[in-house]
């Protein structure tokens, strides 16, 4: 068993130094594509080393399970996030091709449906699938709030914001890691934040138009939040402890399910 477990985390490990090396890839194709600029360059490659360093440390204080079916597909999305991170990055000098910017975003956005249904269909669901995916789905949603907030204006970054912020606050109210009903309210909701800022950062509605629906979709998450934190405030007990595993919040989860890292 111990000679498994070994040979699982050293692959692993592979599959991870593999995804670098994807990222790495995908980066010179922009590169060469576009003329990328080096503050995109600069941004994707720390986006890398550090979704690298970050997943293989998670993966050392986790049981040594095989990668999986699942979690390679969240790495695949993880790394679609980078190049658009990187383009976003490199947007402050000039303007990303609009067709490549809103392809990745909306590949990184279709595939996100995709990873928890592997994960149920092979039976490798795991607490640290489930967080991975639930990182890069809230890094999306962030990058693309910067982006936007560049032609609507700072209050955009409450969007990408709310849910680190909500992150924060648990640290010091404990009550705030507790369990979560299942609610289709919050999936829905959460699901449409990416969605909504896509079609903003596309360039395809007249300004207001498009200030009318990032409000819509700040409003939403604004009361998904409020809705949950009321519920969590209304069962709290006074001797709650911390509860890192706990279900995902409104803007933590854009699905509630676990992901994988048996696969994902």
């Amino acid at each position: 068993m111990a000679l498994n477990n070994t040979y699982d985390a050293r692959l692993a490990y592979q599959e991870t130094a593999v995804g670098a090396g994807v990222q790495l890839l995908l980066l010179a194709l922009l590169g060469t594509a576009i003329g990328m600029g080096p503050a995109g360059w600069l941004t994707g490659l720390v986006f890398a080393i550090a979704t690298w360093a970050v997943l293989n440390r998670a993966l050392r204080r986790s049981q040594p399970l095989p990668f999986g079916p699942a979690n390679r597909v969240t790495l695949g999305r993880a790394i679609l996030v980078g190049g658009v991170t990187a383009l976003v990055a490199d947007s402050f000098q000039d303007s990303p091709p609009v067709t490549l910017f809103v392809g990745l975003t909306a590949v990184a956005l279709i595939l996100d449906g995709v990873d928890g249904k592997v994960a149920r269909r092979t039976g490798t669901c795991s607490a640290l699938g489930a967080r991975f995916d639930m990182e890069v789905d809230a890094f999306l949603i962030l990058v693309l709030s910067v982006y936007v907030s560049v032609s609507l204006g700072p209050w955009v970054l409450l969007i990408g914001l709310m849910r680190y912020a909500f992150v924060a606050a648990a640290r010091v109210l404990p009550w705030l890691n507790a369990p979560l009903p299942p609610s289709m309210a919050r999936k829905t909701v959460a699901a449409l934040q990416g969605v909504l800022l896509l079609v903003a950062a596309s360039g395809v509605l007249p300004y207001d138009a498009t200030a009318v629906l990032v409000a819509v979709a700040l409003g939403t998450l604004t009361w998904s939040f409020g809705r949950d934190i009321g519920w969590l405030w209304t069962t709290r007990s006074p001797f709650t402890p911390p509860h890192p595993g706990s279900a995902p919040t409104p803007a933590q989860a854009v699905k509630p399910e676990p992901v994988a890292v048996t696969g994902g």
